[in-house]
């Protein structure tokens, strides 16, 4: 990827995944109107715009501590660049989310990319929900891509990665869940940008995991690790639980891994 080809907004966890990766130009200004994002894509000329600003806080009940920052950074700074994308005839690929659904594990499918977001229990997931329909109204009129990564999982330590984190806790839900492995995302970003893609992807490694499948791939290496496994309702958190369907991704020509493919490859990239 050329320098000046993409411009990344945000350097967070997945913001600068992507600036490695692309060794492409990003910014970490603070994005509160039109004209700070105008003047930050003024300065870079890209061709592409990349939106991985957003905030979770340390976690999402967090981000019902501060709601303005939290609508400001999950709902309207995408459309301040995806109005700016209109105005200067720019790709725009905004990073979403994918826990913005119920799951009946009983009666559903994995969830497609046309089926309505309904998850409105949490603050985050809400905020993120405002911008993808919104963005998905304007993808009629531009080129617009929206990515739903969900809980990801990445080959080297990071507070966002869901390893870590479990590793953190040491009591873990067993409930199957989608997951996004960061070096497979990565590879999807750059084979959808090479195909032009449009529209809504989930992002997401196919089959679904359970927490403890991964702690006891990580055992095999760290013995001496011991987690306890205990019912979602001792949380006492409201959280979604949801598995997506990759089968938009796939037809779109990239090779889906399934997610417990990744998992030996994963604890051991991450211990060296």
């Amino acid at each position: 990827m050329k320098k000046n080809s993409i411009l990344i907004f945000g350097k967070g966890f997945i913001g600068t995944r992507v600036q490695e990766e692309f060794n492409c130009s990003l910014t970490e200004r603070e994005i509160l109107s039109l004209k700070e994002a105008e003047e930050e894509i003024d300065k870079f000329n890209p061709k592409i715009i990349l939106n991985c600003i957003g905030h979770i806080g340390k976690n999402v009940d967090e981000c019902e501590k501060d709601l303005d920052k939290t609508l400001q950074a999950n709902t309207f700074v995408p459309l301040i660049l995806a109005e700016l994308s209109l105005r200067k005839k720019i790709k725009f690929i905004h990073i979403s989310s994918g826990c913005i659904y119920h799951f009946d594990y009983k009666k559903q499918k994995p969830i497609t990319e046309i089926q309505p977001p309904d998850f409105f229990d949490l603050f985050y997931s809400r905020t993120k929900i405002y911008a993808e329909e919104a963005l998905k109204a304007l993808a009629r009129k531009i080129p617009l891509l929206i990515l739903r990564p969900r809980i990801p999982l990445d080959n080297r330590p990071h507070p966002r990665n869901l390893l870590t984190k479990l590793l953190k806790y040491k009591k873990v839900i067993d409930i199957p869940n989608s997951i996004t492995y960061i070096p497979d995302f990565l590879k999807a970003l750059k084979h959808l940008i090479k195909i032009d893609a449009n529209g809504v992807f989930n992002v997401v490694n196919k089959g679904a995991l359970r927490y403890p499948e991964l702690l006891e791939v990580y055992k095999k290496y760290v013995p001496e690790f011991k987690y306890e496994i205990i019912d979602l309702k001792e949380l006492g958190l409201v959280r979604t639980n949801v598995i997506l369907s990759t089968k938009k991704l796939e037809k779109a020509g990239f090779k889906v891994r399934d997610i417990h493919e990744v998992l030996e490859e994963c604890v051991n990239a991450y211990l060296q």
